[in-house]
């Protein structure tokens, strides 16, 4: 748990002082504008300063969750030379940013606010592009900003502090209020509300600065000129607010309380709640926004309150019923504090934040991302260790992959894989539904610091250290000078057309030091694979397999395999020849510059490669059309690689597809599979949200953990999950859905589901609980489900949890009861585990019904969650 400052600060006087602030402003009520969240929040924090240009991809990849009315970005931790300044000015002063509407405005702002009262280290115009129309699509000139680095003169604060009865606060915590308080001033006068708009301020933190735009959060980079600017932390945020003027940079993300910037993907429920609750305590929206409130929320709990971040964390994500129930007895004593003293202040939900903050009670940049406690708005963590640390969160994974890309791009030492990628669970007991990245000096280089991750209760997020991971000497630099290692063993292979065999012989090399002895193998591997059908399809299924297994790496870091493999696959999928080629074979490809020659299959011609890079997330031109188009000209199976996020493959094929198959690579995008009938989807990776919504029949392999709302409202096919599942799976699901998932699931599983009888053709989820150590060993999870609400409301189907030690409780079911298994149901199930058996490598006997090192019969091992049954008598009781 994070160190309480021992200062004692009456929050009181704060608060008083502020009462003159609000005295003249307006108190009619505001209209609201716009209630529509799905907005995309990204960030990320670096052990090393890195340039705008790698927050600007992932803002880029996430362009279709915006609509060109609002974008920002924030930065925190920078090198103090591109400011001009030297690294105490840095530490110390304000950097004071000010948005000008009206031109003009700035005169009178300075005579009236900053220079009566601020000693000015060094101000200046902001550096943009000469015209705002040489950034493509941006349609609004963005304001002019102008920056001041400032401290506030001694005689004013000194006159301040006796003014307002603050004279036993530390200077600094004084300092911070009258700055606070000046910048409301500013916005009172030039922006509020209700008033004219000539100017505002976007930011007035130490070692933090803001944007903001009417346009996308990539355009914000592009105009402002930040590719090359260097931080620490950058977060972004892509669309309009859900309140307030909507089509206007002073509403768009993020926002500020002083120290810290706040995005958000949501839109609260009680907006006109929370400001009412801040407007008890003298803190007035101007710019009426529930991003606005969260920011000042924040900054009341962490810097008048001074809240430790777990309490602050708390206070916006209130920990109830089952969760509460299993903290320890302290901490419910003081959550009951909080709750009871700021539950009407809590945002109602769906909210997802990132926070990027410059804690400067603890000397600390932090990246911060709280979930909501119903979980409705998608979030996903990561992190990857090694010469530079990188802690990451986005609303999709495939905008952290667009990051890690971008960085390593540039640096070697970051890969293009993440060692772990998790989601949250708000308000759990078990990680409190946030994550923190703290960056710290760590006394060693110049510039860099050192990134731990903790969850809410200071639990850290550890990556194993006795694994390397690979670097090389140049970005993109694999493939050893060396020939491709080719051996006898490995020709009888492609031979035979063995790809397990194969797979199991690379496997062997990875136990030798160093990655040199992998890398020829693999290279060997991509030799081969150009001779010929038969060996390129080999080389294909092998090469898969290193990817969807997991198997002991030994000293080498998974991420550094996949990234290998990864590489691999791609150089063979583009040795393919391309449509229309005169080159005889089973297999075409086609990219986004050959799209236009899409024909029919030819005589000997089956597969249909798609490169996917290149193709837009959604709209017409999307190699998702293109696959259907495909479909209707004949094509059945297909290859799909090179992915970055883009969505609905599978979708829109129409009903009775079956024979149909989509072999899919790379950071697929939401919606996979949805609405599929027939056809079946195999994922080699993680999926994303909304995947196989309304599914009718089919097939749907994820070699990965799987997002938000999984198979809302299916109603039938077989589904196979490597992994976890997060929020809301199988909300509504009707029919006869068949699911298998091997990990877990965050909560909500199930609920409202209406599968009928699975002993008589209905529809049923076995839940493994399992997961797989960094060594690939197949383990138990500490619980198989940690959610509160399990099969909710459910009236017919059944879920089958692997539960060997009786963790499923009755208080996390309603409308369910939990029973033993019979061996009708386990005649049921066991086909399908047979088949996951085949997809996985996971053994029903020495790793499923492994308990202890003990074999133990199904039912000692497996129960049976379904809907409660209910006797229903004739006439009516007396």
């Amino acid at each position: 748990m994070e160190q309480r400052d021992r200062t004692i600060i009456d929050p009181h006087r704060i608060i008083s002082s502020r009462r003159r602030l609000i005295e003249t402003l307006s108190c009619r009520d505001r209209p609201q504008m716009e209630a529509e969240g799905g907005c995309g929040v990204t960030g990320f924090a670096c052990s090393i300063p890195v340039a705008g240009k790698h927050i600007y991809e992932p803002s880029c990849q996430m362009h279709n969750r915006g609509n060109g009315m609002g974008g920002g970005i924030a930065a925190l931790g920078f090198d103090p030379g591109l400011l001009g300044i030297d690294k105490e000015h840095l530490r110390e002063d304000y950097i004071l940013q000010i948005a000008l509407l009206d031109p003009q405005a700035i005169r009178d702002i300075e005579e009236r606010f900053i220079h009566p009262y601020l000693e000015v280290y060094q101000s200046g115009k902001v550096p943009t592009l000469e015209d705002y129309r040489e950034v493509e699509g941006l349609r609004i000139r963005p304001p002019d900003v102008y920056r001041y680095i400032v401290r506030v003169r001694q005689d004013v604060l000194c006159a301040f502090s006796a003014r307002q009865k603050l004279g036993d606060l530390p200077s600094r915590a004084v300092e911070d209020e009258f700055i606070y308080q000046n910048s409301f001033q500013i916005n009172k006068t030039y922006y509020e509300a209700v008033g004219d708009k000539k100017a505002f301020v976007l930011s007035h933190g130490r070692n933090l600065f803001i944007f903001k735009i009417v346009g996308y959060a990539e355009q914000v980079v592009q105009y402002y000129r930040l590719e090359d600017f260097c931080a620490h932390v950058w977060i972004a945020h892509q669309r309009y607010p859900t309140r307030g003027r909507v089509w206007h940079p002073g509403g768009a993300h993020p926002f500020i309380g002083l120290n810290e910037a706040l995005v958000h993907n949501g839109d609260f429920a009680n907006y006109s709640s929370v400001a009412e609750y801040l407007k008890q305590r003298n803190i007035y929206p101007l710019f009426v926004t529930d991003t606005e409130v969260s920011a000042l929320l924040f900054d009341l709990y962490s810097r008048t309150y001074r809240y430790p971040l777990e309490y602050i964390i708390e206070a916006f994500a209130p920990t109830t019923e089952r969760d509460f129930d299993q903290l320890p007895e302290h901490t419910q004593r003081i959550y009951r504090q909080i709750q009871a003293t700021h539950m009407h202040g809590s945002p109602d939900g769906p909210w997802f934040f990132i926070v990027g903050r410059n804690d400067t009670q603890h000397d600390q940049l932090q990246l911060i991302g709280i979930t909501d406690t119903s979980m409705l708005r998608p979030q996903v963590f990561a992190i990857q260790e090694g010469p530079v640390q990188v802690g990451l969160i986005c609303s999709e994974k495939q905008a952290i992959d667009a990051t890690l890309r971008s960085l390593a791009e540039e640096d070697p030492r970051i890969g293009t894989v993440a060692d772990r990628y998790w989601n949250a669970r708000g308000g759990s007991y078990t990680d409190g539904g946030a994550f923190i990245f703290s960056l710290k000096a760590n006394g060693h280089n110049k510039g860099d610091l050192t990134l731990n991750c903790t969850d809410k209760f200071g639990h850290p997020i550890q990556i194993p250290h006795d694994q390397e991971p690979m670097i090389p000497e140049r970005p993109h630099e694999i493939w050893p000078s060396e020939e491709g290692m080719i051996d006898k063993e490995m020709l009888h292979f492609f031979q035979e057309g063995t790809p397990e065999a194969l797979f199991e012989s690379a496997k062997e090399r990875l136990r030798a030091e160093g990655y040199d002895a992998f890398l020829r193998y693999v290279k060997g591997i991509l030799d081969l694979s150009i001779r010929g059908d038969a060996q390129f399809e080999t080389a294909w299924q092998a090469l898969t397999l290193l990817i969807d297994r997991r198997y002991d790496t030994f000293q080498k870091r998974r991420r550094s395999v996949l990234e290998i493999v990864n590489r691999a696959l791609e150089e063979i999928f583009l040795g393919l020849p391309l449509i229309g080629s005169t080159h005889k074979g089973r297999y075409r490809r086609i990219d986004w510059v050959t799209r236009t020659n899409l024909e029919p299959p030819m005589s000997g011609e089956s597969y249909l490669v798609i490169d996917g890079s290149r193709f837009r997330p959604e709209g017409r031109d999307t190699d998702s059309r293109l696959l259907r188009d495909a479909y209707i000209l004949g094509w059945k199976r297909f290859i799909v690689f090179g992915l970055r996020g883009q969505r609905f493959h599978g979708c829109g094929l129409g009903p009775s597809t079956n024979g149909v198959r989509i072999d899919v690579y790379g950071s697929s995008g939401d919606y996979l599979g949805s609405g599929i009938d027939g056809l079946e989807i195999h994922v080699h990776g993680n999926g994303q949200d909304q995947l196989g919504q309304i599914m009718k029949s089919g097939r749907l392999v994820i070699f990965g953990d799987v997002g938000q709302t999984f198979l809302y409202g299916a109603k039938g096919g077989e589904i196979y999950v490597m992994g976890n599942a997060a929020g809301r799976p199988l909300i509504n699901a009707v029919g006869k859905p068949r699911v298998m998932i091997n990990g877990t699931c965050l909560d909500f599983l199930a609920e409202s589901f209406m599968a009928g009888d699975p002993l008589n053709g209905g529809g049923f989820v076995v839940l493994n609980g399992m997961t797989f150590d960094d060594h690939g060993n197949f383990i138990a999870q500490e619980i198989p489900y940690p959610g509160s609400n399990l099969f909710s409301l459910a009236s017919g189907g059944a879920i089958y949890v692997r539960d060997p030690h009786q963790t499923i409780d009755t208080e996390q079911l309603n409308g369910g009861e939990i029973v033993p298994i019979s061996q009708k149901d386990w005649g049921l199930i066991l086909p399908y585990l047979k088949e996951n058996e085949r997809l996985f490598g996971i053994s029903i006997e020495h790793g499923l019904l492994n308990v202890g090192s003990e074999i133990l019969p199904p039912d000692r091992v497996y129960r049976k969650v379904q809907p409660l049954r209910v006797e229903i008598k004739d006439g009516l009781d007396e």
